[in-house]
């Protein structure tokens, strides 16, 4: 993964943290997944700007880190940067109607009726033009360009219908030059780029600039590099209305500023207004500005929340700005996205990246349950390129299944573009139902494909069991704990991939206990099934970034690829989402537990009742030794925020004291956020050393905890603060080494 924070710029407290840092992770993301090699990212909100540069700029030849500096290839950005404000500079001055047709001011575009084609119609896309002019038979020249499109014959009527269309851009270039007196890349370096300070922003940037420039797709004859991408532009030299002008994030935001302030220093309030708002005809409900993209089928990076009244543009290179004035905010992302190839995307990472901008400005109030999609789900969208045409073994249980109710055996199993040859099974087994020290292998009734424990004599795959393998699939659900043991199997078997050379594809899940709360201490100790690696006990991450995070930390040469989530954001709890919960374990029954689960499960090998054998595991905690109200009375003592307790008796049917008159406490949250699991455990465990360490057994407690110097603390009847402190240092450094494995 080559996903490489190289810059930050201003990070101020107006902006909510939690979305700066998504923001983060979905360009991380982006590049996990090859979609593009890097990127500028700036977001501003009035005064306040967030702008950070991530990954390479360049990845053949050198692989040359991006910086903020970097100039991209803006393609159709050119329509809304330079083509527009050009045009509309002159409609302000009196020189060009926009009522009127094309023709009045370029004479030889008439005939097949593209004579009754107004100004107004080719800034809308709706003149009826084609998309592009035809590079067949080939053709070089700036004038050659134009007598094609003289040559062109509407395939509409004018105002019928929407068709994004490349000539008509180059057309109103041509009616700027016309107009103006001034080749295009002139006009605007003296009336727009200049005034705005825009020093960066040029057409045919010069060979000075080359090493600051990102680089587009390899083609026959080399690197495309300092010259436009676009096909067309490049044919007619490179100075255009469509494509061909390149800069830099800095300066794209000072343009749209612009725009926030009313169009000073450039247009007058009203032309701003004009420019902005739908001038499409009300029978096409492709929504355009007068160049601008309103509401149309290519306005997806509007995200899921800005306002009716932004708007923006994308570039085929993989650039993008939307504008969304409520607010008084806009995002701005540059990328190579067709760097070294055409197969990169750039469309979900917009979408995702305009939909925080908005929830960080707190101008817009988000309160329904998100739509997400986990992995499996993602996959099966996609229609399966992440594994197409592979042999596989998929590591899974019953909490592999779909929205759909669907398990991912099935899915698999039933998909043409994957052969699906074996099956493994973790802790509880493939169905989720055995709570036993040992599952022995089997066979899955439904598709007779052998099932290999993961929970028995060995915790990893054996060599013969890979045989004929191309990949292992995981996707199971986990919690979000360090010793619940699932990421231990996918660990395990992360290394066994690596030594066979085989690929290695976790599909996503949620945290479903959210990904920002960090508590607990970092593992200080041997590592083993339920201490598999140097993390918190509750460590904020999904399964598929702590894949990312051990293999860098292991060293693993392996082929690791994240099929990601979609939807959900690091704040959300599972029930903030339209996922169903299914237990993940046999006493994991719902979220409250899981979230219980990090402080009261890390008691359980001490002679305690966590509540197996009840119908609310984790939720209480007893012994027949506890004085429950003696316990409460101390526990009240630390002010422990969001929890409150309840004396209770009860009598397990199975684990500890299975059979016998526990007396002990009921938990009830009361506030999740402010909740902290890992200090109530410590709380009860310092209770316990200093009342039962001998008949609750206390040494036990090192078990899960491992951590001596926590340990220590506790036995000594430390207060929690002095206990934080001996893994301040440590957490801080959890805190770095994870935020670049971030994908949400």
């Amino acid at each position: 993964m080559r996903s490489i924070l190289v810059f930050v710029c201003l990070l101020h407290s107006a902006f909510a943290q939690n979305h700066l840092d998504s923001m983060d992770a979905t360009v991380r993301l982006g590049i996990h997944e090859k979609h593009f090699p890097g990127g500028i990212l700036w977001f501003q909100h009035g005064e306040k700007i967030y702008h950070k540069a991530y990954g390479n700029r360049t990845l053949v030849s050198n692989i040359t880190p991006n910086s903020k500096g970097t100039l991209y290839d803006a393609a159709s950005l050119t329509k809304v940067v330079a083509t527009t404000p050009a045009i509309m500079l002159l409609v302000e001055r009196g020189l060009i109607d926009l009522t009127k047709t094309a023709a009045t001011y370029v004479p030889e575009f008439v005939g097949d009726g593209k004579e009754r084609i107004l100004v107004r119609q080719l800034m809308t896309h709706t003149s009826g033009l084609r998309p592009g002019i035809s590079r067949k038979p080939d053709w070089s020249g700036y004038n050659e360009g134009l007598k094609r499109i003289w040559a062109e014959k509407p395939i509409h009527e004018p105002d019928t219908k929407f068709v994004y269309s490349d000539i008509n851009f180059i057309l109103l270039g041509e009616l700027v030059r016309r107009v103006s007196g001034l080749p295009l890349n002139e006009f605007c370096k003296k009336e727009i780029f200049g005034p705005l300070k825009m020093g960066d922003t040029t057409f045919i940037p010069n060979a000075a600039l080359r090493d600051r420039i990102a680089p587009t797709t390899v083609e026959e004859d080399g690197v495309v590099h300092g010259v436009v991408h676009d096909p067309t532009s490049r044919r007619m030299q490179g100075v255009t209305g469509h494509a061909g002008l390149f800069t830099t994030a800095a300066d794209v935001a000072k343009y749209a500023k612009m725009f926030l302030d009313g169009g000073k220093p450039i247009f007058k309030p009203e032309t701003v207004t004009l420019m902005t708002r739908p001038n499409q005809p009300e029978t096409i409900t492709a929504a355009r500005g007068l160049g601008w993209d309103v509401n149309s089928p290519y306005a997806s990076l509007r995200g899921e929340h800005y306002s009716p009244s932004s708007f923006g543009h994308t570039g085929w290179t993989g650039t993008s700005v939307w504008i969304d004035p409520p607010s008084n905010s806009f995002v701005i992302f540059l990328s190579n996205r067709n760097h070294p190839t055409e197969a990169g995307r750039t469309r979900d990472t917009r979408y995702t990246l305009s939909s925080l901008a908005a929830e960080a400005t707190r101008h817009y109030r988000i309160t329904t349950p998100r739509t997400v999609l986990n992995g499996v789900d993602v996959l099966a969208k996609r229609r399966f390129r992440d594994l197409n045409g592979l042999t596989v073994g998929l590591i899974t249980n019953h909490t592999g299944r779909t929205r759909s109710d669907k398990s991912t055996i099935d899915l698999l199993h039933q998909s043409p573009q994957v052969t699906l040859k074996v099956l493994f099974g973790p802790e509880h087994g493939i169905r989720g139902e055995m709570d036993q020290a040992e599952i022995a292998d089997g066979k899955d009734s439904k598709t007779s494909l052998p099932v290999y424990s993961l929970y028995g004599v060995t915790k990893k795959p054996k060599p013969e069991q890979l045989d004929g393998l191309d990949a292992l699939v995981f996707d199971i659900q986990d919690i979000g704990c360090r010793f619940y043991t699932y990421i231990s199997t996918m660990q395990h078997a992360m290394e066994e991939a690596a030594t066979r050379k085989l690929k290695f594809v976790v599909l996503d899940r949620i945290n479903p206990i959210n990904g920002h709360t960090i508590d607990g201490p970092i593992l200080d100790g041997k590592t083993s099934f339920t201490a598999t690696h140097p993390i918190p006990l509750r460590h904020g991450m999904t399964v598929g970034e702590l894949a990312i995070l051990m293999k860098r930390e292991l060293k693993l040469d392996l082929d690791l690829h994240v099929v990601p989530v979609e939807g959900w954001r690091r704040e959300l709890y599972q029930d903030n989402t339209d996922l169903t919960w299914i237990n993940p374990s046999p006493n994991m029954r719902n979220l409250t537990e899981a979230v219980l689960y990090p402080g009261i499960g890390l008691l359980e090998f001490m002679k305690l009742s966590v509540g197996r054998g009840t119908e609310t595991p984790f939720e209480v905690i007893g012994a027949p030794y506890l004085d429950s109200v003696a316990l409460i009375k101390y526990l009240e003592t630390y002010k422990l925020p969001g929890i409150t307790f309840e004396a209770i008796d009860y009598t397990p049917t199975a684990s500890k004291f299975k059979g016998e008159l526990c007396h002990g406490l009921r938990f009830t949250i009361t506030d999740r956020t402010a909740y902290r699991s890992v200090d109530t455990g410590l709380a009860i465990a310092t209770y316990i050393a200093k009342h039962h360490a001998q008949v609750a057994d206390f040494s036990k407690f090192k078990k899960l905890l491992v951590h001596p110097k926590t340990y220590e603390l506790v036995k000594a009847g430390a207060p929690l603060t002095e206990i934080h402190k001996a893994w301040a240092a440590a957490r801080h450094s959890f805190e770095e080494r994870r935020a670049s494995c971030l994908l949400y």
